[in-house]
């Protein structure tokens, strides 16, 4: 995918390696990949604590952490340091402090500093956490930060950096459909769907105790639907020409199987790692490969494929 090598289909999705100052230890949990971040041009402290909250009925989180981290500089530092012995993907996100009309230059700056060390680059503008941050979805603000991160890091390494965008799932299916024609425009490698949502709909936590929590971004379990809806509208309307991730309620094999059934070449997980343990990964992929298997397959790829052929069938 986007050429680069993966061991394995699942990754942690950015969130928690805030700082990448773990991720080769979260590697060797299985995953095929780790995302670090979000990391922002400037060192900030986040929301005000208690930010993170878990609903066990729903097996879900409730988070308003607001981008808390280092620096883009302490984290480019940190993987000088470690180097790596696996995929690493870095997601970039705008400085709370920074206005709307210095977005573009906040977002250089942290390519600057990070293309270089990266197997891939993610342009976050979905976190709920950041006050306006999802208004730089829309494609007339989403065009020239693209174009701006694209050109930066071209400019800071002789190898071509593959570049995401992370959507939220609180989109309308129109919004969607922009950036997929957005992302097919700009050459952009590849689409992450989704990050959180600020819907409470559908839990079985009784709303009293949803709304001690209070504002922030919901992952888990009852992202599932959307999620899946998200990424078979992408894959329809980008073909095979973007790499799509897909993220949000991802517990088990069954749902990795699925989604690459969907369209998905790759997958994310994060909530599903709070509730199983650091074992889950691992327990994915050995599952997966049993599944595969009994199908008469004989990796990832060749279910990708097969769903290709399948699907240019169908059309």
């Amino acid at each position: 995918a986007m050429g680069r090598t993966f061991p394995n289909p699942v990754g942690l999705a950015a969130g928690l390696d805030k700082n990448a100052e773990a991720y080769d230890a979260l590697l060797a949990l299985g995953f095929g990949f780790v995302e670090v971040g979000t990391l922002t041009a400037h060192a900030q402290a986040g929301n005000p604590r208690p930010r993170l909250f878990r609903l066990p009925k729903d097996r879900a989180l409730v988070n308003r952490m607001g981008f808390n981290n280092c620096g883009a500089d302490h984290a480019a530092r940190c993987i000088a340091a470690q180097g790596r012995l696996g995929v690493l993907g870095i997601n970039i996100g705008k400085t709370k402090v920074t206005p709307a009309e210095q977005a573009i230059e906040d977002y250089a700056t942290s390519t600057r500093l990070l293309a270089p060390l990266a197997d891939y680059l993610v342009v976050n503008v979905s976190s709920p956490n950041t006050p306006g941050l999802r208004d730089m979805q829309a494609v007339e603000y989403l065009r020239p930060l693209l174009m701006r991160v694209r050109q930066e890091a071209d400019a800071v390494s002789t190898r071509h950096i593959p570049l995401l965008v992370k959507i939220a799932p609180d989109l309308a299916d129109a919004d969607v459909d922009a950036v997929a024609d957005l992302a097919l425009e700009l050459g952009l490698d590849g689409i992450i769907a989704t990050n959180t949502t600020i819907s409470r709909d559908g839990l079985r936590t009784p709303s009293n105790r949803v709304a001690v929590c209070g504002a922030g971004g919901l992952s888990g379990p009852i992202l599932k639907s959307r999620a899946l809806d998200v990424l078979r509208r992408l894959r329809t309307r980008v073909g095979t020409n973007v790499t799509l991730i897909s993220v949000g309620g991802i517990e088990s094999a069954d749902d990795v199987y699925e989604r690459i059934a969907a369209g998905a070449s790759l997958v994310q997980l994060y909530t599903a790692l709070i509730y199983g343990g650091p074992s889950l990964p691992g327990r994915i992929c050995r599952e997966l490969c049993i599944r595969l298997r009994a199908e008469g397959l004989s990796n990832i790829q060749d279910l990708i494929g097969r769903n290709t052929t399948d699907n240019q069938s169908a059309a």
